[in-house]
């Protein structure tokens, strides 16, 4: 084999490789040979079919085979004796062959960038922290009692109210022609819960039990159905029932109801809770400081083909968010040409990271061991009630399904050693402090 380069421009690297034609003939006898052995053909008895027939037969099928193994192999050879480590699979181009002649395909790959990390010591932390008070277990005691709210029907005289239930019968039409999708029946709807288009509910304010009432409406510009967007329609509406809101005590029978034996012991476990989402917003935004200055302490260069799947995977998203807003790319907020150089910059920071983080663990040695990958998968499982089986069957079945188990636990498991280097100080706030985004709070103070 003649390993030649041909290009060594930033991190791509390509060569051309020949590989000599006594070599794939070598190769194509080995697999005739054992092909002879086990192949029954009329006229020949066991074992003793010419291997010049057989080349015949299967010599075109079996040189595919021979090419592909070939190519595998000294590829593989290429990487290691020139000491590359691809950051993506390498592109193999076929440029010459023929039966008795030498192999030459050309190889491209774009390598791993040489990273030096910086001094983890000099990253300067603040973790904010906040108490969990009287007034957030009240707040989230609210928000169950909110959920196992009932209602009662109404008087016949009453009318409705808003957070009042109904329940109504409706027939939307446009231009006097019922629409498809327009029509319901026993359609229970709480006032004020904004459930439907905009302007619906605030028509059956003051309603009655057995009232029909016309309710005009405008559907919103960005509305799913593009025949019914940014058009008037009519719904005859016919109020069925009323119903009034009962509110639901805050005491041991509504912790009962969530399975819990005491008020109390509701208490205890909603501060765990909350705890435990004070705690998670807290290290979220660490983590966030943390990367931000990382991405400051490092510039070092990274394969396009990384950059180009990360970009690619940024850009559906934002196609979907838009198509799901109903906006296209010429009613964005941005134009295409300015999207695409900010989610590229995007990318790039974040193949950037994630080529730091990962350079950082192994360095380091960091692993992520069998029983952290079960727990993880086991996690997984209980999501598909019956279905535990076939969710770790797939896992061990599926080297990349895995790789995405891995890859989080993974980039935790490196946070935390980066913390324990940094200097990190402990800052108490109030709830509200802790729970702001400070980029939407930049951006509102620059407005």
């Amino acid at each position: 084999m003649q390993v030649t380069e041909t290009n060594a421009e930033g991190l791509k690297r390509e060569y051309k490789i020949t590989v000599e034609a006594d070599v794939i003939d070598s190769k194509l006898d080995e697999k005739l040979q054992q092909l002879a052995g086990r192949i029954r053909l009329p006229g020949f008895r066991p074992g003793k079919v010419p291997v010049g027939h057989l080349r015949k037969l299967h010599g075109d099928a079996l040189m595919g085979e021979v090419l592909e193994e070939t190519v595998n192999a000294t590829t593989r050879e290429a990487l290691e004796k020139n000491e590359l480590r691809p950051a993506m699979r390498p592109n193999i181009e076929i440029t010459s062959f023929e039966r008795g002649s030498a192999l030459e395909y050309q190889l491209s790959v774009e390598v791993l960038p040489e990273i030096i990390p910086g001094d983890l010591g000099k990253v300067k932390l603040e973790r904010q922290t906040a108490p969990v008070g009287d007034a957030d277990i009240e707040e989230a005691l609210q928000r169950i009692a909110e959920g196992q709210k009932a209602y009662k029907t109404a008087a016949k005289t009453y009318k409705a109210k808003k957070d009042d239930s109904v329940v109504i019968d409706f027939l939307g039409k446009r231009d006097g022609e019922p629409f498809e999708g327009g029509t319901a029946e026993d359609y229970e709807l709480v006032l004020g819960s904004n459930s439907l288009i905009p302007g619906f509910e605030d028509q059956l304010i003051g309603a009655k039990t057995n009232e029909k009432r016309d309710v005009n409406v405008t559907f919103p510009d960005d509305y799913g159905s593009e025949e019914l967007a940014g058009k008037d329609a009519v719904f005859e509406v016919t109020v069925k029932e009323v119903k009034k809101p009962i509110a639901v005590p805050i005491d041991d029978e509504l912790a009962q109801k969530v399975g819990l034996e005491s008020l109390e012991q509701l208490r205890e476990r909603l501060k765990e809770q909350v705890a435990a989402d004070f705690n998670r917003v807290s290290r979220m935004k660490l983590k966030r400081s943390m990367l931000d200055q990382l991405a400051d302490m490092h510039d070092f260069p990274v394969p396009e083909g990384m950059v180009d799947m990360e970009f690619n995977q940024i850009w559906q998203d934002f196609e979907t968010s838009l198509k799901q807003e109903g906006k296209t790319l010429e009613t964005a907020d941005k134009p295409e040409d300015e999207l695409r150089t900010e989610y590229r910059e995007i990318a790039v920071r974040r193949v950037r990271l994630g080529l730091l983080l990962s350079n950082i663990g192994d360095s380091n040695e960091i692993t992520v061991n069998a029983e952290e990958l079960n727990r993880a998968i086991m996690m997984e499982a209980q999501r598909f009630p019956g279905q535990e089986r076939q969710v770790f069957e797939f896992y061990q079945k599926n080297p990349d399904a895995m790789q995405q188990v891995r890859a989080p636990i993974f980039e935790e498991k490196v946070i935390d050693f980066i913390l324990e280097k940094a200097e990190v100080t402990e800052k108490e706030v109030d709830r509200e402090t802790l729970l702001s985004d400070p980029e939407e709070d930049a951006a509102a103070d620059s407005k």
